[in-house]
């Protein structure tokens, strides 16, 4: 495969306007990479692009949870950017509440934003993904999706799927021009608890306190976290490489996690 040159090229990210996404967009925008911005909050996602002004970028507002408006987000996208070759997907939410709390119903909806989500914007753009002499594709995992905790159920079970799909796609498409990873970060100060969801049987007091004191565990800057990711290189993939960050604990000493990315990377 040749190597992956994102400069001048599209890098298509989901989940822009906030967080990972949004640290991502401004660390490859700062490289020179062109960037098609996607996320369901018009507003935010116009912010970043201000932000970003100089940058050949193109903003897109998508539910990722419609199919028929995500692959004509994707037909939006190519028109305007010849040269795809990068699908980063970090748009995800999350959900407390222990199985007897959460309804069939909010449980799908995580399901629907996390995985199918995912599934969806990366079967639309894998075309243009091809049709690059290099590309690559990296998923938002968690380490939640290598081990999952109490009260948690949808988000893991969700990033599971997450974690598998990303390994049987880079099954797939060995021996083409498309390599595929997942990233699987742990503790990042996103501020993803906070503005999840939790089941509306449980209280609404005692679930922010819950989701606060969760927050507060999370150590790792997401902007350190979104440079380690785009310092790593698809050509690294064969081999197995890790990188440290530090897993919700309630003590600063606490020992950091080894989380395994295996192809999960995006160039430099």
């Amino acid at each position: 495969m040749k190597r992956l040159d994102l400069t001048g090229s599209t890098t298509v990210i989901t989940g822009a306007a906030n967080g990972m996404g949004a640290h991502i967009a401004r660390l490859l925008a700062a490289r020179g990479t062109h960037l098609a911005l996607l996320d369901h909050d018009r507003a935010a996602l116009d912010t970043v692009a201000a932000e970003l002004d100089g940058t050949r970028l193109t903003t897109h507002v998508v539910d990722l949870r419609d199919d028929d408006a995500v692959f004509a987000a994707a037909d939006a996208v190519a028109a305007s950017h010849p040269r795809i070759n990068a699908l980063i997907t970090c748009a995800g939410s999350s959900m407390l509440g222990s199985l007897d709390q959460l309804t069939m119903e909010e449980m799908r909806w995580l399901t629907d934003v996390n995985l199918w989500g995912t599934v969806s914007i990366t079967k639309a753009m894998l075309p243009a993904l091809r049709a690059a002499p290099a590309a690559h594709i990296t998923h938002f995992a968690s380490v939640y999706a290598l081990a999952a905790p109490a009260g948690r159920i949808p988000y893991a079970m969700s990033k599971f799927a997450v974690r598998g799909f990303s390994e049987a796609l880079r099954h797939e498409l060995e021996g083409t021009t498309v390599s595929v990873g997942a990233v699987y970060p742990a503790g990042v100060r996103t501020g993803i608890i906070l503005h999840g969801r939790y089941a509306a049987a449980l209280d609404p007091a005692i679930a922010a306190r819950a989701a606060e004191a969760q927050a507060a565990m999370y150590h790792t800057d997401p902007a350190d976290a979104a440079a380690l990711i785009i310092r790593a290189r698809p050509s690294d993939a064969p081999r197995a490489r890790w990188w440290a960050v530090r897993h919700a604990s309630s003590t600063p000493s606490s020992a950091s996690h080894r989380v395994p990315t295996g192809a999960s990377c995006v160039g430099r």
